[in-house]
């Protein structure tokens, strides 16, 4: 079947036939590849404060860490996708696990935070073309679309799991050892992948029809790092500095030139025409809106407790398993309600959870190292997340006919990620520029002497007040570290506040932008739209 935006789904077998030579081994190495993924994506979340005391960073450069792996898959994940097709979704997996490979190599390594950020990149090409390469192959080895949509519940249980256990593979090795040592484990792992992958799998192709939007991918991405570029370092360089401005407008402009590309493009990244239909135009913008307060509340957690509160690895990989875990533990719930409850719902529900849950969090106190204020605020984003990240594709591929799903997935999918990208960038600017000022504020009229406020002054102009946080007792400065650690209190406090309202808007805009829109299709009944999905690299949930 060919789509009308160029796209192909790969032939399936009918439903009395024989299943497929393979499936089995197929089916455990694209779950290991794709858990190899997410483990490289979550792996850091735990090691924030180590990242700080080893290597000696500042908010900025530890927000880039987390950007640095979601802006590289964002900006090249259809376009690994495209290839995978094109020349072999084996080839794609290989290239993506050796890729990981050596980019967790490299971030073993580092002696800087600056080859950190190299590493991370790798780390996200090789996710970018893991997540498409291994779901379109087991797709393609499936014999019809209830076989498929168990597959693809396997698959998506092992991206959860990932997401999961990455933070205690961190807080472990870095606990016994150095952080360095959880790195080389992901080496291991990927390796592993690469071995699977050639030893158990067969080439796929779907050629016809898929052609690489090269203008359309150059624009998106020199526009996407240019604008992050300017949000995450307009914080501590200054809003209105000379590069901070350039990039801002300059990204801008390539992103403006990205959708006059994408307009003409024969076989486009982004099928505008798309936004036409209300419902998905709100399916789009709540997916952006939803997933940026999703990992803004997960990128805050880490610092809250990581660079700030300083503590233990471990202890911070805790709060993560409420975040992360419910996503994995209820994919048989939230499959069923899925076929049970309309998916605008759920998402609504999902996005109500999360705001509360984010708001929650905006009362912790800075000074209380207990972990259990951290319990139910997490388990309600946890769970909120894990109604949203299923429900808003099939809030998606409700809103087109079936010929157009395909597209529809794959662009909730980049828009999901993209969600994912900008919330370390936004909450990162929120808090930090929020902390700058509140400790600057405090300073100025702290019982100090002279000298230790001119040490702090200095000290935090150059690393913000995550810096003078992190002064050992009885340096020049020290003595400004209480009022540094209430800043930071107050700035990530508006961060969780932006998260929390981020979501409910996304629950509101849900809410009422679906208002009198009737699906197309019913998202379990329709296997032509399931397999045209599955083929540009996105799960169903609503059949599994």
């Amino acid at each position: 079947m060919t789509l009308n935006n160029g796209t192909t789904t790969p032939q399936g077998p009918t439903a009395g036939a024989a299943r497929k030579p393979g499936y089995a081994a197929t089916l455990a190495a694209t779950s290991c590849a794709v858990f190899v993924a997410q483990v490289a994506n979550a792996l850091p979340a735990s090691l924030n404060g180590l990242f700080q005391e080893d290597l000696h960073t500042h908010g900025s450069q530890l927000t880039w860490i987390t950007s640095a792996f979601m802006v590289a898959v964002v900006c090249f994940e259809f376009t690994f996708g495209v290839l995978g097709d094109r020349f072999g979704r084996k080839r794609l997996i290989t290239a993506g696990a050796v890729l990981i490979a050596a980019g967790s190599a490299v971030a073993a390594l580092a002696p800087s935070v600056q080859v950190l950020w190299v590493g991370a990149a790798i780390n996200g090409l090789g996710a970018g073309a893991l997540f498409p390469g291994s779901l379109t192959m087991l797709a393609s080895v499936t014999r019809n679309p209830r076989e498929r949509a168990h597959a693809v519940a396997l698959w998506s249980g092992f991206l959860s799991a990932g997401a999961a256990v990455s933070p205690l593979i961190g807080g472990a090795f870095a606990k016994v050892g150095s952080w360095r040592g959880s790195f080389w484990v992901l080496v291991a792992l990927a390796l592993l992948s690469v071995v699977l992958t050639l030893a158990l799998t067969s080439e796929s192709k779907s050629a016809e029809g898929r052609e690489l939007d090269v203008p359309g991918q150059i624009t998106f991405a020199i526009g996407l790092i240019l604008v992050l570029y300017a949000a995450v370092e307009g914080p501590e360089a200054g809003w209105t500095t000379l590069p901070v401005l350039l990039s801002a407008m300059l990204g801008l402009c390539f992103l403006a030139g990205f959708v006059l590309v994408e307009v003409g493009a024969k076989s486009p990244i982004f099928d505008l025409t798309l936004f036409r239909n209300r419902a998905f135009t709100v399916s789009s913008v709540v997916a952006v809106i939803g997933m940026l307060a999703f990992l803004g509340a997960c990128f805050a957690t880490s610092m809250w407790l990581g660079p700030v509160q300083h503590q233990d690895p471990l202890r911070v990989a805790v709060p993560f398993l409420l975040l992360q875990g419910p996503a994995f533990l209820l994919i048989p719930v939230v499959s069923r309600l899925l076929h049970r409850v309309a998916p605008a719902w759920l998402l609504t529900s999902g996005f109500v959870l999360m705001a509360v849950g984010c708001l929650l969090c905006t009362r912790l106190d800075i000074g209380d190292l207990d972990l259990t204020a951290f319990v139910v605020p997490d388990l309600l984003i946890g769970v909120g997340f894990a109604l949203c990240v299923s429900s808003v594709t099939a809030v998606a591929l409700d809103s087109v006919p079936p010929h157009l799903a395909g597209m529809a997935s794959a662009t909730t999918n980049m828009l999901r990620d993209l969600g994912f990208a900008l919330g370390p960038v936004v909450v990162g600017a929120v808090a930090l520029s929020k902390a700058a000022s509140a400790f600057s504020s405090k300073l100025g009229g702290a019982d100090l002497p002279a000298e230790s406020r001119t040490a702090a002054r200095q000290i935090a102009s150059e690393g913000g007040p995550i810096a003078v946080n992190s002064l050992p007792p009885g340096t020049p400065g020290a003595g400004a570290r209480s009022l540094a650690l209430d800043a930071l209190g107050s700035g990530f406090g508006n961060a969780f506040l932006i998260c929390g309202i981020a979501a409910a808007v996304a629950a509101v805009l849900t809410g009422v932008g679906m208002i009198g829109v009737r699906p197309h299709r019913s998202p379990a009944a329709s296997p032509a739209g399931d397999e045209a999905a599955e083929r540009d690299g996105e799960p169903q949930p609503a059949a599994l």
